[in-house]
């Protein structure tokens, strides 16, 4: 079909391409990454059912304002370079947002075709063009203007960190940017497995940025190895971006989590994912848990639960479960993450609530006392509170627990800066605006503002502070959208 002359209805005809993805029973057994991506055909296919709406809404939907039906209009004609152009106006990271963001909870959630059809797969499109470009062996950068004798300290190489780094250089800005571990990516690298998101597409992604001029600065703990006082009175810096997301695990408060076998899943993850533990010992020397042949228990029901899981199947356990204390509609994970899991044999204990965990007399677990819930009312989230069936208590047999229950923001940078106000629960305090902190001219933004949320969500107030920052000190926001 001919993009120029294709009406509304055959659009609308089309169905709705399938990424094509692993044999669950095959991947079970590796790492490598699940969904294999759309092929050209099937890209230009599903950009074709795009209806070109007058008022595109899904735009709206988005973060960080992608102009998404002009980038899917470039694809259904075959400028798929052009699409790349398009969509690096507004998202620096296409390869990676297209694979981890919630596409179906926001832009695809509102798309006008999705009221009597499947929304058309955004998501999937933009993970293409990220892909496209990549493989194509073909860069787009943008051209950065003149110095403007700016200096901005970025603290945090994460999504939020990474998008107002992005926007500061293209207003010609000098940015540095500070991360504590020994590479760079924040929670794109540590926290998310390989098979969902492949870390070299991360590391392909930054020499992007590295390519604009932007410095990066590793093993430095801001906080620790320096102050956010000291990168302005000390190295000059005009401003700081504080990103660093919220990295310290909650635990649930039962008895028994000190026991051998009990670890966070932030811990678990990025021994896996960072640390490459499991391939420990032949090209790591960081090990983790032994799950082969073992029981696993995961207690959570988001993301970071399934990740852990599935990997934890990877790893070789026997029975690897979801332990969630509601059902699966209450669940906050994606429905494709739900989907992946059951597929590869994940075992979701529902309704389930953790008591206390037990273990022997060298203090290795060995299972967990649970008990069955039932759904009350709602509670202030607008979620049903379960409630506890009495006399439904039993015990698991398991060798290994992961708590996945959330997690709140370190306290280091708050410790050696009193003068920047947090909440009670101890996220910093932002004018939603700008992303301005109550000390002059530092913001910041991410899940150290907002508590755990999602990577395209940081990386909009990255790029809201990035737009306050810039106004800060040049006066007036330019126009980098002119490549």
């Amino acid at each position: 079909m001919d993009a120029r002359t294709i009406t509304a209805k055959e659009r609308m005809a089309i169905p709705r391409q399938e990424m094509p993805a692993q044999d669950p029973q095959v991947r079970i057994g590796n790492f490598n990454e699940v969904n294999l991506g759309l092929t050209p055909e099937q890209a230009q296919q599903e950009a074709l059912r795009c209806i070109q709406c007058k008022d595109p809404v899904c735009i709206a939907g988005c973060p960080v304002s992608i102009k998404i039906d002009q980038f899917i209009k470039l694809i259904a004609e075959g400028d798929f370079m052009g699409a790349v152009r398009k969509i690096k106006e507004d998202n620096v990271l296409p390869s990676i947002c297209g694979r981890v963001c919630p596409q179906e909870d926001q832009c695809e959630k509102v798309c006008v075709i999705g009221k009597k059809h499947k929304p058309v797969a955004i998501g999937n499109l933009e993970r293409f063009v990220g892909d496209y470009e990549r493989m194509s062996g073909q860069k787009i950068d943008p051209v950065i203007p003149a110095p403007t004798g700016k200096k901005v300290a970025v603290v945090g190489s994460g999504p939020a960190g990474l998008s107002c780094a992005n926007d500061l250089a293209q207003y010609g800005h000098k940015v540095v940017v500070f991360e504590a571990l020994h590479e760079l990516g924040g929670v794109l690298m540590y926290g998310i497995p390989e098979f969902r998101l492949p870390k070299e597409i991360v590391r392909e992604e930054l020499e992007g940025l590295r390519r604009m001029g932007i410095e990066f600065r590793t093993d430095v703990v801001v906080g620790r190895t320096i102050t956010v006082d000291e990168l302005m009175e000390e190295e000059g810096f005009d401003a700081v971006f504080i990103g660093v997301g919220a990295g310290l695990p909650w635990f649930m408060g039962i008895p028994g989590e000190n026991l051998v076998g009990v670890l966070a899943a932030n811990e678990f993850l990025t021994r896996v994912n960072l640390m490459k533990a499991y391939d420990f010992p032949k090209s790591s020397d960081t090990p983790v848990f032994d799950c082969k042949g073992k029981n696993v228990a995961v207690f959570g029901g988001g993301n970071t639960a399934m990740d852990a899981v599935r990997t934890a199947k990877r790893l070789g356990a026997e029975h690897a479960y979801i332990v969630y204390r509601r059902s699966e509609k209450e669940m906050p994970a994606r429905e494709e993450e739900i989907h992946n899991a059951l597929q590869e044999g994940v075992e979701f204990l529902l309704l389930t609530i953790p008591l206390e965990f037990i273990g022997d007399e060298k203090a290795w677990l060995t299972g967990v006392k649970c008990q069955k819930m039932e759904l009350g009312e709602p509670d202030d989230s607008g979620r049903r509170r379960p409630v506890a069936v009495p006399g439904s208590e039993y015990v698991l047999p398991i060798d290994m627990a992961i708590i996945s229950i959330g997690n709140g923001s370190n306290p280091l940078i708050r410790q050696t800066t009193p003068d920047i106000e947090v909440s009670k629960k101890e996220t910093i305090v932002v004018d939603v605006n700008t992303m301005q902190t109550s000390k002059e001219n530092v913001y910041a933004g991410g899940d150290i503002v907002t508590g755990g949320a999602t990577v395209i969500l940081a990386m909009g107030a990255g790029r809201t502070a990035a737009a306050a920052i810039n106004e800060k000190l040049a006066g007036t926001a330019k126009n980098f959208n002119e490549w």
